[in-house]
């Protein structure tokens, strides 16, 4: 099966998946943002991970929804944490229920997610499930405070900004994965490379996030260029920067980030010449092109047909190719 006709299986799904609001209100925030246009891409690739070792992928929904519910509660408290009032063109929980509807409305999604994750487990995977489950959701939220302290200090380093990524970031995909190969009863070194594969590509994604940021076109991104700049946030080519620069051009990039004053198109324009003519972009996407080949190496390790693996391979290469 391909990834859209394995999306659409679980579009299917979760359509019908809807929470019982008249006794509590806070089931109307889960099913608002449950409803609001997401990608399905973690969901997604939990089933195709189960797709190249067994069939009945149906079996699998419970745990997909389970994982898309998780997502959803972090982005959540994400808006928050981040006073952000929009998500996915539409207001953000927060702005439209309320602060503490949206706190409350979190927490229960990401319980209610245990509850869908043992729907698909059996007795021989339950354990091992939901142990990457848990140890998932601990490292997500110290990826978002590592986030916040980086907000703080004026100089990251790349080791310290692609550990946050990590976990921030790739290893709910990762996880997603993982989960996908131990419920179909992958050998232990199959779900070894899943989870691998998962994690790498999650990093190979931000730093290619990270580009399109800054040097993309704002039609096909979706968003205005060089938002990350205006928002001072240490992204990897900000990180990279620090390594590589001569020291006075490295002290006038920090300026900008370090200065009180919101920044203008000239500074933004001024912080991407830098970034362009000083090797750093150039520098972000070799990194780039070595953690999504380092992804592949994973998933080609996977003892399974090349039938079987092509549908991740395909999507894989289609998110990485994504135009400037």
């Amino acid at each position: 099966m391909t990834y859209q006709e394995i999306r659409l299986e679980f579009e299917h799904y979760i359509e019908k998946e809807i929470f019982d609001t008249s006794s509590y209100p806070l089931y109307y925030a889960i099913n608002y943002i449950m409803a609001s246009g997401a990608k399905r891409f973690r969901p997604t690739l939990l089933m195709m991970s189960y797709h190249i070792f067994r069939d009945d992928i149906k079996r699998t929904l419970p745990a997909a929804f389970a994982i898309e519910l998780f997502h959803n509660f972090t982005l959540i408290h994400d808006d928050i944490m981040d006073n952000a009032f929009i998500r996915r063109g539409k207001p953000a929980v927060h702005e439209k229920f309320g602060l503490n509807q949206a706190i409350l409305s979190g927490d229960a999604m990401m319980m209610i997610a245990y509850q869908y994750l043992m729907r698909s487990s059996s007795k021989e995977n339950i354990a091992s499930v939901m142990e990457t489950m848990t140890k998932m959701a601990i490292e997500v939220c110290e990826g978002q405070d590592l986030d916040m302290v980086f907000e703080k200090k004026n100089v990251v380093e790349v080791s310290e900004y692609l550990k946050m990524i990590e976990l921030k970031t790739s290893v709910l995909l990762a996880a997603s994965l993982k989960i996908g190969g131990l419920l179909a009863g992958a050998k232990d070194t199959d779900v070894h490379h899943l989870y691998e594969f998962g994690r790498n590509i999650g990093i190979a994604f931000q730093i290619q996030d990270d580009i399109l940021d800054t040097f993309g076109n704002s039609q096909n991104v979706g968003k205005r260029i060089g938002g990350d700049i205006y928002q001072k946030k240490k992204t990897y080519l900000f990180t990279k920067a620090l390594e590589i620069l001569s020291p006075e051009i490295r002290n006038h990039l920090l300026s900008y980030y370090t200065s009180d004053k919101e920044l203008i198109e000239n500074d933004v324009s001024e912080v991407k010449s830098i970034f362009k003519n000083n090797l750093v972009l150039e520098e972000a996407r070799i990194e780039q092109e070595r953690y999504y080949g380092i992804a592949m190496d994973h998933l080609s390790a996977i003892e399974a047909s090349e039938d079987r693996k092509s549908p991740l391979k395909k999507v894989s290469r289609m998110l990485f190719e994504r135009k400037f």
